[in-house]
This record gives structure tokens, C-alpha cells and sequence, in this order.
């Protein structure tokens, strides 16, 4: 009899996850109550950056500074809902802590090297495999700079990139202005990091890996989990609104719902949406060939199946909390600045908000769960869900087999929140 798995979450994640599964010859049910690749989901909504170079924690030595700005400035790349302040402030010490020193973002950035340091390849087979290697494209991530100084400002963060074995080219004012010809010309020092890719239609991309995993003998049940059947220290059942669905094994890749799921089986890990924002320009006027990072915006922009997209922002407070459509006005602000001719009007966009499930120290949980290793973590990606999926779904797959997982997840493990004040 087959191994019978149990996916919960259809994101990135999920999806790697459950066509890992069923290649390997499992049973999988695919627990997800929205539609795979939806607008509900954070991998439909991300940037569309498959980055080696996306190991740099958002918490620095010195963040704590500029804490009461974050709180103040309501138009600044990250902000902090006052309101939802006392209930984020033990996720929001614990990051602080995270940063606190450089050899503590040196660890982290090594952590997260084995996530991404192959990513594009790594998607690049997965698109290819399943017939659909148009929604991967390797043409280089940019990051944009007014000057040479101001690069070297972001030194530290430069430093983790290249001590992980991240290389890239710098460009100058013509290289740059030939490279993107729309850019505005207050840009004149650039980075490119020619190993990165994008993705040209992430929700399309999330439902190919689905459609894929189903024609391969996958159930996509399009119910919610609600808690875990365990007994004698072994999972017996996923229980959903609509009843149990049994199963040997299952796994948490439910995106910011997986806190609540994780604590059921065993493990308190604090869990924050970092809310991020996008819009798209359906038919912009003028749009970079390849994706690029203005470095005032801090917004990744990248042409789409669906048009510009305009991606970035950070907004903290409550899952539940109405979208604040003025970062969504911020980022086309920044769009219009950085591309003089683009000239993009908020009735010609589409925007969006969505949950980016984060954890404190910018690590995902990878593992299994303390109350039987028949349950797995496979969540809490932060920025780098998109890229690091495909090696999250192989570990987690392999995890639930029984196998070895692809790398060590030792740095992943939920128990290391147990250390932290407070867990």
C-alpha cells in the first residue's frame, strides 16, 4: 500500500511539495480551500524574483533605530500599524534580537544560502517538467543605484552576498542606461547579478505545478484543515471542516494559517505577515526588459504575463486588518519617478495586498513536528518563498518518505523558538 500524504497549502510550497510526492509514488491529498495559484495565496502576489542574492535579512545591526520611524512614517518601505503594535510586539523584539549583531546576520545569510544558491535551476527544471519551461526565464536581476556611494552604503548587505558565493557585475551610467533605456537617468551605478531568473506568471505557475501533480494521480480536496488525529504518537487522520481525511503522514505548508496548525502538533512558532503590496500595469508605456530594483523604491519590477508588476513594501499589523491602498499608490509613485515615460495612472492598475508568513529571525521552519515526526513543517518563507520552494518541497517530501532530505535542516528546526523569551 502506498504512502498516503497529506499537503496542507497549495501555495509554492505545497505545490513543489505534493508533485515531489507523488513522482516518488505516494498518495497525496492537496488540502486547500482557495483556488491553487489564487490571489489569496502570497506566491500569487510575490515580486516574481528567483534570487541566489535574497539571503539578507530584512533585521540589521542598528534596525532597532528606526523602529519610532516605522511607526511615524506611514510612507516609508516599512511600516508599523500603531493599533496592531501590542499584539506584534513580541514577534517585533524577537526580530530586533535577530539582528542584534553581525555575526548573527552572518548566520542567517548562511542559512538561507542552501535555500537559494541554485534556486534558478532549480526552477528552471521544475517549469521544464512539466511542459512549461515559458514561465521561467534566466535573464539577470538588476539593482539600481544613483551613484557608486550609494551602493557602498548597503555594504554589509553586498558583503553577505558575496562571502555566500553570490557573484555580479557593475555597471556604469552607459552600461546601464543601454541595459534599461527607460530608466530615469538619476540612476547611474548598477548591479547585475546575471545567475538570477524571474517567473512571468507566478499564480499560473503555482496552478501548472497543481494541474500537474493531479494528472498524476494527486486529489486536490478544496477544504480547510482544522486539527490532527494523533494517537500512540502517530498521525491518524487531517481533520477538515468537512470531516477526517486519513492519512500516514501530512504536511504544514499553509502559508500565514500554519501557526495555528503548528501549535496543534506541537510547536509555538511566532508567525507574522509581513504585508506586502503590488500593482500592475496592464500595458505600460514603458517598462524595464529586465527585472529591476530601484534602490529608493526598494520594489522589485518585472514584466509579467499580466504587465508591470510593481512588488515591495512592508506593512505589520493583523491578518484581518483592511489593506492600506496607499502603499499600493506608493509603489506606482515610485514606478512613475523611476520611468519617466511610464506615466501609470491608478485607474489603469490592478493592485493587491497579501500575507508574506514570516518568522522573526527570517529562517523558514523545515522539519518535523514535536508531537510526531509524521507531521511535517514546510512554512514561514518570508520574501523567499517563491525561490526557495522547490528545494522546500524536495525536503519536505523526502521528510515525509522517511528519506534524507537535499540539505540540513538543522537551522530550520521549530524547537529552536523554544531558546527565544517568551516561546
Amino acid at each position: 500500500m502506498a504512502l498516503h500524504v497529506a499537503v496542507i497549502g497549495a501555495g509554492i510550497v505545497g505545490a513543489a511539495t505534493a508533485l515531489d510526492l507523488v513522482r516518488a509514488g505516494c498518495r497525496v491529498t492537496l488540502i486547500e480551500p482557495g483556488e491553487p495559484g489564487g490571489a489569496q495565496a502570497a506566491s500569487y502576489g510575490n515580486g516574481a524574483w528567483i534570487s541566489p542574492g535574497s539571503i539578507v535579512p530584512m533585521a540589521l545591526p542598528g534596525t532597532w533605530r528606526r523602529v519610532p520611524g516605522y511607526l511615524l512614517d506611514p510612507a516609508g518601505p516599512l511600516t508599523i500599524r500603531w493599533a496592531d503594535l501590542p499584539r506584534l510586539a513580541p514577534w517585533l523584539a524577537r526580530f530586533l534580537l535577530a539582528g542584534r549583531s553581525v555575526a548573527a546576520v552572518e548566520r542567517t545569510a548562511r542559512a538561507l544560502a542552501p535555500l537559494l544558491a541554485d534556486a534558478p535551476s532549480r526552477h528552471a527544471a521544475l517549469a521544464a517538467g512539466i511542459g512549461r519551461p515559458d514561465l521561467i526565464r534566466r535573464e539577470g536581476l538588476l539593482y539600481a543605484y544613483p551613484d557608486r556611494a550609494a551602493f557602498a552604503a548597503e555594504a554589509l548587505a553586498w558583503r553577505l552576498r558575496r562571502d555566500n558565493g553570490l557573484s555580479w557585475v557593475e555597471l556604469g551610467p552607459e552600461d546601464l542606461s543601454r541595459r534599461v533605456p527607460c530608466l530615469s537617468g538619476r540612476y547611474g551605478f548598477g548591479v547585475l547579478i546575471e545567475e538570477g531568473a524571474h517567473c512571468v506568471d507566478p499564480g499560473g505557475y503555482v496552478a501548472a505545478l497543481v494541474a500537474e501533480a493531479v494528472a498524476r494521480g494527486a486529489v486536490l480536496a478544496r477544504i480547510a484543515a482544522r486539527d490532527f488525529r494523533v494517537a500512540a504518537g502517530r498521525l491518524r487522520a487531517v481533520m477538515t471542516e468537512a470531516g477526517e481525511i486519513p492519512c500516514d503522514r501530512a504536511v504544514i505548508a499553509a502559508g500565514i494559517g500554519a501557526g495555528r496548525l503548528a501549535r496543534l502538533a506541537g510547536d509555538r512558532v511566532p508567525l507574522a505577515s509581513e504585508r506586502g503590496y503590488h500593482v500592475v500595469v496592464p500595458a505600460p508605456r514603458a517598462a524595464p526588459r529586465i527585472p529591476i530594483m530601484p534602490s529608493d523604491g526598494r520594489m522589485a519590477n518585472t514584466l509579467t504575463m499580466q504587465g508591470l508588476r510593481l512588488a515591495g513594501q512592508v506593512e505589520l499589523a493583523r491578518v484581518e486588518a483592511a489593506p492600506d491602498w496607499r502603499r499600493a499608490a506608493i509603489l506606482l509613485r515610485h514606478a512613475n519617478a523611476a520611468y519617466p515615460d511610464l506615466r501609470a495612472t491608478p485607474e489603469e492598475s490592478a493592485r493587491w495586498m497579501g500575507h508574506r508568513p514570516s518568522t522573526p529571525d527570517g529562517l523558514p521552519v523545515i522539519g518535523p513536528a514535536s508531537s510526531t515526526p509524521d507531521i511535517v513543517h514546510a512554512f514561514g518563507h518570508g520574501h523567499v518563498g517563491l525561490a526557495a520552494g522547490p528545494i522546500t518541497g524536495r525536503a519536505a517530501g523526502a521528510l515525509a518518505r522517511g528519506a534524507a532530505p537535499p540539505l540540513d535542516i538543522g537551522p530550520y528546526a521549530a524547537r529552536r523558538f523554544r531558546r527565544w523569551p517568551g516561546a
